[in-house]
């Protein structure tokens, strides 16, 4: 079984990229850096590129496969930006928008390609659970990642004829480095917290049960639908306050 991950040379990736060594599957993964990783492993080929460098990106997909079949493309790659606890730059923002939904759009767009050409594959893409709850003023990250499911579901439509499956997978707070660094290395405000690897589990499972949209742990995802059913208003001002507290302001 051949597996691509993009974004896998740390993180939900990383693990990702652990779970399918370890079970024998010969593995890609792709990142800006390849100094982040540190898995060695003889199943493993490693690509440094960008996932808004299409070009790139289908040749190096290309060079993995050979002429044998895509059996699964994961896309983990997201920027993140806060603009609801503080203004975020413009370069903040552009990058966060190219990388969450260009780069996306990109990875469908080369796996759908490579596993047109055998009518079978697997696409999966990371969106998070912040995207799940629609309101006017959700942070730009979360209505980067709402479109990341919207776009899912478009390829879904589109693919399912050609025997190619899509899931979207929106986890809640997984304790990455990348998490830490955002928060000073403090985590204790993140509600339901769950390990890279405890992650990995969640999504390789996911992945085998073909599921569509799957939300994980299941706490946050019923307390996202608890959320669901308040005003818009309500919504607007609870998480402001919220991103504030865990920003200790």
């Amino acid at each position: 079984m051949k597996v691509f991950i993009a974004g896998g040379t740390s993180g939900i990736g990383a693990a990702l990229a652990n779970l399918y060594l370890a079970k024998g599957y010969l593995v890609a993964i792709c990142g800006r850096d390849l100094q982040k990783t540190v898995i060695e492993n003889g199943n493993l080929t490693k690509y440094e590129v960008d996932v808004l460098n299409v070009e790139m990106l289908q040749l190096y997909v290309l060079d993995f496969v050979q002429q044998e079949p895509l059996d699964l493309f994961i896309n983990t790659t997201g920027s993140y930006a806060d603009d609801v606890a503080r203004k975020i730059r413009y370069n903040e923002s552009i990058d966060m928008l190219q990388i969450n939904i260009l780069g996306t759009i990109n990875c469908f767009e080369i796996a759908r390609k490579v596993m047109r050409k055998h009518n079978q594959g697997h696409i999966v893409t990371i969106a998070s659970v912040s995207g799940t709850l629609h309101y006017p003023k959700a942070s730009l990250y979360s209505k980067s990642k709402r479109a990341v499911i919207q776009i899912a579901d478009a390829y879904r439509k589109a693919l399912e004829p050609f025997g190619i499956t899509v899931t979207t997978i929106a986890p809640g707070y997984v304790d990455t480095q990348k998490l830490r660094d955002l928060n000073q290395q403090n985590l204790s405000k993140k509600p339901y917290l769950v390990s890279q690897e405890e992650a990995a589990i969640y999504i390789a499972d996911a992945i085998v049960k073909k599921k569509e949209l799957y939300v994980f742990p299941w706490k946050m995802k019923v307390l996202m639908k608890f959320l669901s059913y308040f005003p818009a208003r309500f919504l607007d001002i609870m998480m402001y306050k919220k991103a504030k507290w865990m920003k200790n302001d």
